[in-house]
């Protein structure tokens, strides 16, 4: 989820709201989508999170490449979670053992996964690495964490490129990766080579800044200003994100049930194995 892709940063209805606003909008919503609890909630909340993906006009084939590459993740907690929850069997097959608490949690999860990932890449990855720094220096976020921050957008790509340098010589050197220790220990040479070449122009690059005036902040030209249209999109998401809350409130397992009781609406036809 780079905030620093060029491609997400396009002329849109959400791309022309204030920074603040959709900042304050993403943490509210990201927050809201990790606390629901009832799949239907977090199904809606997905919805939602792909109108306001097209509502930023983000590109669909990077989303949706990117989405398989966070699906991957929740591709591995389907392949444990249903098999280590404790709860109601749900079928067994040659003495393993799938609960429906398991298949709820993952259920949520993936839900809330991909929810989430949405809601950011709309909200936050629209905009400009520069921009997103001046909003954090707006809400007063320690400086060294917004300084850390943009130099992570900014060079991250470098030593992306440093790696490859270093992976392209070692195979033209006849390097075949396997499982072995030959190939462990000339991976582990090829990761001290990066770290030791990171180092030195971490060095250079702060002497570069220094020699430039620079002064431990990154001044800024933008100016915000929220307007009718901020406060009515503010209004909108408030109202969808209450919505989803009184979704979740009335689900028929109610919010102070214990995890074990979870998981027998989701699948009520499915007999215990």
């Amino acid at each position: 989820m780079n905030i620093d892709d060029a491609s997400f940063v396009r002329p849109s209805p959400i791309g022309r709201l204030d920074p603040r606003v959709r900042f304050l909008l993403a943490i509210a919503a990201t927050v809201s989508i990790a606390l629901f609890r009832d799949p239907l909630a977090c199904a809606l909340a997905l919805c939602l999170g792909a109108i306001l993906a097209l509502a930023a006009r983000l590109p669909p084939g990077t989303i949706l490449r990117r989405l398989a590459l966070v699906n991957v993740f929740v591709l591995f907690v389907w392949c444990v979670t249903p098999f280590t929850t404790p709860g109601d069997i749900a079928f067994q097959w040659h003495g393993i053992a799938v609960t429906r608490q398991g298949l709820y949690l993952a259920t949520l999860i993936a839900l809330k996964t991909n929810a989430i990932f949405l809601v950011f890449c709309a909200l936050i990855c629209s905009m400009l690495p520069s921009t997103a720094v001046q909003v954090l220096e707006r809400f007063h976020c320690p400086e060294k964490l917004v300084l850390l921050f943009l130099c992570c957008v900014r060079y991250i790509h470098v030593l992306a490129d440093e790696w490859e340098n270093l992976w392209v010589a070692a195979r033209l050197r006849g390097f075949e990766p396997g499982t072995n220790r030959h190939t462990y220990r000339t991976i582990a040479s090829l990761l001290g080579l990066l770290l030791v070449r990171s180092y030195d122009r971490a060095g250079r690059v702060w002497e570069a800044m220094r020699l430039r005036g620079f002064n431990g902040r990154f001044g800024g030209m933008a100016t915000f200003d929220a307007g009718v249209a901020d406060i009515a999109f503010g209004i909108a998401l408030a109202c969808a994100l209450a919505a989803l809350w009184l979704v979740n409130a009335g689900a028929p397992w109610g919010p102070a049930d214990p995890p074990l009781s979870w998981g027998r609406e989701l699948f009520p036809g499915w007999n215990r194995g």
